[in-house]
């Protein structure tokens, strides 16, 4: 696979961190094999058209830890489809379990790379993009590795429609400064901030994580970001 420059400027292909966890209980085994089949969706089906019965609109979140913000998002709207994200199998193991918890039909996931499935989708396809605390590779040797590199961004600006919504968190000011840069200079996107409290505070229906929680514990806030689709 391809890896981006150091300054992000090539589509970021290759998979980076951990992928496993600890080792799986047997009870998580067996939800592991039999939920998986019922919820995962592949960059084939989703291009296919495969991946609901037609929803009013399709949403994305890319790295979804636990699956706590995606269950809420489905709950929260049932006429919407949701597509998650995220290479770590326990969180995909997690998240299964709320899945057949609360008995949800309007949630897919996949467990890999975001950036396939961005790129099976059909032009202007999601509505909405979350990508909540990724991994902010601080050493500057390992930039590359960020989620939002220029290849990336170029990739969801096609997958998305006119007049979607891209929401990122982060607690990590070099990571939200990072990031700010490089939307700031995409010709498809613009940051909806008009005054401080516009990326100081969360989204009215926004719900805390349990990584969040811990960084208030530890005493970091979050940099909450708005970038519409053109």
């Amino acid at each position: 696979m391809a890896n981006g420059g150091p300054d992000g400027s090539a589509p970021l292909r290759r998979l980076y961190g951990r992928s496993r966890g600890k080792a799986l209980r047997a009870g998580q085994e067996r939800l592991l094999a039999e939920a998986l089949p019922l919820f995962s969706i592949t960059p084939e089906a989703l291009a296919a058209g495969q991946a609901f019965a037609p929803p009013r609109e399709v949403w994305l979140e890319i790295g979804f830890g636990a699956g706590e913000h995606l269950i809420e998002q489905a709950k929260a709207n049932p006429d919407v489809g949701l597509v998650g994200c995220e290479p770590f199998l326990n969180g995909v193991v997690a998240a299964l379990a709320g899945f057949k918890r609360e008995q949800l039909l309007n949630v897919r996931l996949r467990r890999g790379d975001a950036q396939a499935l961005v790129e099976a989708a059909p032009d202007g396809f999601f509505s909405r993009v979350f990508i909540l605390y990724p991994d902010p590779w601080p050493k500057r040797r390992h930039r590359k590795r960020r989620v939002l590199a220029v290849g990336m961004i170029e990739a969801l600006a096609r997958a998305m429609r006119s007049g979607g919504e891209l929401r990122f968190v982060t607690d990590v000011d070099d990571y939200a400064g990072w990031t700010l840069k490089r939307f700031l200079a995409s010709p498809h996107f613009r940051w909806t901030a008009n005054r401080a409290d516009d990326w100081r505070r969360p989204w009215p229906e926004w719900r805390p994580t349990r990584y969040e929680a811990k960084a208030r514990k530890e005493g970091r806030g979050s940099v909450y970001l708005t970038f519409a689709r053109l």
